[in-house]
């Protein structure tokens, strides 16, 4: 809205009009509402939520504090996402392929998260929708996002290739195709060009070989918006974990997507070029604006939980954002800490199951583990920590944990 405004004004020479043009500026303002929103708007929407009394079902899994947060109020991921929506409407640029593409995914993913929440609510349980049906709306937005970017001719990339001096063997620049391509690639870590394609894994199809790289890219696009999604949701567990440890991988996610959307920065960093892929520094401005003021409330002790509605929804988002920006093969590094929750939770039923009741953590998800006491009669393969470790400062190595992996996950796009 505000972004069409300036352009009508600067059509009319009206001073300042212009820096709406500006990528950083935009992205300032939208890390500026969404913060504000989810502040000030969000007091107002817990004080509804208290009144309706929507409140958090606890079970009582003999855990520190658990209990007291019985009738805390929970879908608080309304908060964040009326405070991704409203600044990415006000200054996003709505004919951009890649902002249509995250607003259709929170929409998406936030009614997917509403619905179970609601459920949970209605019914007065802890199971909510099935699991079935999550995973369909999962595997839906994983569809319509990879099926965008095959069809449509706004998403393309430019590939970089490097320019080797024969003598020295080192790279004395970095070149682009003069055409942009549409391409299954993505970036991955480690490894000289830091590109691969998909169709590298079908050149056995002969002529159809891109054809199946771009199968292989739809099934990596759902397995990975399907486990992102379900470990955020996994790893809401704790007062202002999630929040906190995806503000970390936004902030992350934000940058490449500003170096990838740049061709002087794409060239130094010698990384694909995605042209118009810039705009969505502007969502994620909002996302981590939207996440770090609803830290303020949802901070140890929390006074409202994001519920699926939030976590559901965060963790899609941080998915599809990295895909779009081809560097989903990175969030195994970026985003560890939520397929570790996964894999916790797998592990953990599995082995149950085979031994007929013994366990590998004294608790999952994995964060619960560190919160109860080593040999207390609980049959676990791992019984470290003895002591258990307070709430606060679970949350905290998490979060420190998370800047660590984010870190790393830059360092690999170096190291070659």
């Amino acid at each position: 809205m505000f972004y069409y405004l300036f352009q009508l004004l600067k059509d009319y020479g009206w001073p300042g009009a212009r820096l709406m043009n500006y990528i950083t500026f935009r992205s300032g303002l939208a890390f500026v509402i969404a913060l504000i929103l989810a502040i000030f708007v969000g007091r107002r929407i817990i004080d509804s939520l208290q009144k309706m009394q929507i409140g958090e079902i606890v079970r009582n899994l003999d855990l520190e504090g658990q209990t007291k947060k019985t009738g805390t109020p929970t879908m608080g991921g309304v908060i964040i996402i009326l405070s991704i929506l409203i600044p990415c409407l006000l200054v996003g640029n709505l004919s951009n392929v890649y902002m249509l593409l995250m607003l259709v995914a929170t929409i998406w993913l936030g009614t997917i998260g509403f619905l179970d929440d609601y459920r949970k609510i209605k019914f007065h349980n802890k199971d909510g929708l099935k699991g079935k049906y999550k995973i369909i709306g999962q595997v839906g937005i994983a569809v319509i996002v990879a099926g965008t970017m095959f069809f449509s001719p706004n998403m393309v990339l430019i590939e970089n290739t490097e320019v080797i001096n024969t003598d020295t063997h080192e790279v004395e620049q970095v070149i682009y195709e003069s055409q942009p391509t549409k391409s299954p690639q993505t970036t991955i870590p480690f490894v000289k060009n830091n590109n691969l394609n998909y169709s590298w894994f079908t050149q056995w199809m002969g002529d159809h070989a891109e054809t199946g790289g771009w199968i292989i890219f739809f099934l990596v696009v759902i397995f990975i918006v399907s486990a992102t999604s379900n470990g955020a949701n996994l790893n809401d567990g704790l007062d202002g974990m999630t929040a906190g440890l995806s503000a970390v991988i936004g902030v992350a996610l934000a940058i490449m997507a500003y170096l990838g959307g740049n061709i002087i920065y794409s060239s130094y960093l010698n990384i694909m070029y995605i042209p118009e892929s810039e705009e969505l520094v502007v969502f994620m401005a909002a996302f981590i604006g939207a996440l770090v003021g609803f830290l303020w409330y949802n901070a140890y002790p929390a006074q409202v939980f994001m519920g699926d509605t939030g976590s559901l929804t965060i963790g899609g988002i941080i998915a599809i954002f990295a895909i779009l920006i081809h560097k989903e093969l990175l969030l195994p590094i970026l985003c560890a800490l939520f397929y570790i929750e996964d894999l916790s939770v797998i592990l953990q039923v599995a082995y149950f199951k085979r031994t007929g009741g013994k366990r590998i953590f004294k608790m999952s998800p994995l964060h619960h583990h560190f919160q109860k006491p080593g040999n207390a009669g609980i049959q676990a393969l791992i019984q470290r920590p003895i002591q258990a470790i307070p709430e606060a400062k679970i949350v905290t190595r998490f979060w420190i944990i998370g800047i660590i992996l984010a870190v790393i996950t830059f360092v690999t796009l170096k190291i070659r």
